[in-house]
């Protein structure tokens, strides 16, 4: 399994097929180029641009995609390819073994209407990686090997991912959701995450790949 990181949000894996995870208005679309499968963790455009989404479509036919339902009801045009995910779910898609995990996207404000969140396991024969989409929902009923945690966003402070990564006890973790920090932001939180997390933890480079 071959991971890369793309801007922001938005993972490539790489290995029995190509799937890739929240390809959003930050992410560079070349993340969905060949791609069998996209995952979508919510509706957010951070996490999904419709615009690129289509465009891949129309270049692979075979393009599957799975999403909550909330989701997929706004984007009807994709309903030939959509295939609607359940929090407690698990599918395959482009070879992985995938599991749906929380539900609801964490709190940005009581005043603002909450809204489908879904984090995914993705697993081959021998590995396994962790996107939780905008919540800190931890995957209790299994062992993390590589965790993607937030950094940086309305909804969180930087103790929630702290104590997210003690929570999930991952073999390792990578910085997740940081496009909005800049680049002096990005060195405090990680000394923070690096110090305090309780496992080892870099922060890549969108293109970095990850094996």
């Amino acid at each position: 399994m071959r991971i890369t990181k793309f801007t922001h949000s938005c993972l490539r894996v790489e290995g029995a097929g190509v799937l890739v995870v929240d390809p959003g208005a930050f992410s560079e679309r070349t993340a969905l180029d060949g791609a069998d499968a996209v995952l979508i963790t919510h509706e957010h455009i951070d996490h999904l641009d419709p615009d690129a989404l289509a465009e891949a479509i129309d270049k692979q036919p075979g393009l599957r995609l799975y999403a909550h339902a909330d989701v997929l009801g706004r984007h009807p045009r994709f309903a030939a390819v959509a295939t609607a995910v359940e929090p407690g779910g698990a599918f395959e898609a482009a070879g992985y073994r995938i599991r749906a995990y929380g539900g609801r996207h964490a709190v940005i404000h009581p005043d603002i209407p909450g809204i489908a969140n879904v984090g995914y396991l993705i697993a081959d024969g021998s590995t396994n990686l962790y996107h939780p989409g905008d919540s800190f929902t931890v995957p209790e009923d299994t062992t993390v090997d590589t965790l993607f945690a937030p950094l940086n966003a309305p909804w969180m402070k930087l103790s929630e991912s702290i104590d997210f990564v003690r929570a999930v006890r991952p073999g390792r973790a990578y910085a997740l959701h940081d496009f909005l920090l800049t680049e002096t932001g990005a060195k405090i939180s990680d000394g923070h995450l690096e110090r305090l997390s309780g496992t080892k933890y870099a922060h890549v480079a969108p293109g970095t790949t990850i094996t």
